[in-house]
């Protein structure tokens, strides 16, 4: 009987009778990571479980984050939504600009995959989820594995290789310096060994006059293969939801980025667009959103 009575107890822990929200921790990679569980009220192995990422120097408890997981709550599905440590210890909030900057993109891939590990023990059915630049950070995720061990994805907005391509072309109306001379320093310092190395710049992503290592200045600066989404999202065989806002300014060409993939991914990979949501799908573009992951979910399983 007491053998029974550990196994309830174990149970009761694992999948939780009401629902709740639980704030958690787990050490990655020598940093403490952030997450905020949601289960609904109704939770087994069976119930579907959505890991969430946040976008570029956000954390789990933004609005869009927030919003969504909570009306997934309500459809029955469970949410991890996590904060990316960016080389910080139980980092909380926006990440602030006169912290120094030593992270990089492909950071968020341990971190993703460390969470979606820890929760396989909770859900049967895992998907990852990413909105703006964690969407593509998920797609990197995904396309590390031949097998990923989640059942799908959901990428709102996600960043795109043209968004990029903006980013690095606008640096010098933004920060009225140009970046070439920068990312050769950094590219210089990198090849050299130096990657570590402290740089003083004008601005960086969101910041001005930041102080960044060479790495993680050339990280999300310099042009790389992986910041296409689509095409990172085309070698996966996972069934994926790409949703697109139509009054989206920060990444608009969502559309034109993801429809050729959907329309010869045999379904694989769906494109969903919300009229008039913008980047952030506040309000009832939440709730739209939400029906739709359950909607996705539902056909995935």
């Amino acid at each position: 009987m007491r053998w029974l009575l550990g196994l309830a107890v174990l149970l009761a822990l694992a999948w939780p009778a009401g629902a709740a929200e639980q704030e958690l921790e787990l050490s990655i990679n020598g940093h403490t990571a952030l997450a905020t569980l949601r289960t609904p009220t109704s939770m087994a192995p069976e119930t579907p479980l959505v890991v969430m990422t946040h976008g570029t120097l956000a954390h789990k408890d933004m609005e869009v984050i927030q919003g969504v997981a909570k009306a997934l709550q309500q459809r029955g599905i469970a949410s991890l939504a996590h904060t990316l440590s960016l080389g910080l210890d139980r980092r909380k909030g926006m990440y602030d600009c006169a912290t120094r900057h030593d992270y990089v993109v492909d950071d968020a891939v341990a971190e993703i995959g460390a969470w979606v590990t820890r929760e396989k023990g909770m859900s049967r059915f895992v998907f990852t989820f990413g909105h703006s630049r964690g969407g593509n950070q998920v797609a990197r995720y995904l396309a590390t594995s031949e097998t990923p061990p989640v059942a799908g994805a959901v990428l709102l907005a996600p960043t795109t290789a043209g968004a990029e391509a903006g980013l690095r072309a606008s640096y010098v109306q933004t920060y009225g310096k140009p970046l070439e001379p920068l990312l050769e320093k950094a590219t210089k310092a990198i090849a050299a060994g130096r990657g570590g190395e402290w740089m003083d710049v004008p601005g960086f992503i969101y910041c001005r006059n930041a102080v960044v290592t060479a790495r993680a200045f050339s990280s999300f600066y310099a042009a790389d293969a992986a910041q296409d989404t689509a095409a990172l999202v085309a070698r996966v065989k996972l069934p994926v939801l790409v949703f697109a806002a139509t009054k989206d300014a920060v990444v608009p060409d969502v559309i034109a980025s993801f429809t050729p993939l959907a329309v010869s991914s045999g379904g694989r990979v769906q494109l969903e667009r919300i009229e008039d949501a913008d980047h952030f799908f506040r309000d009832l573009f939440t709730e739209d959103v939400a029906d739709r992951i359950a909607d996705f979910i539902k056909q995935t399983r």
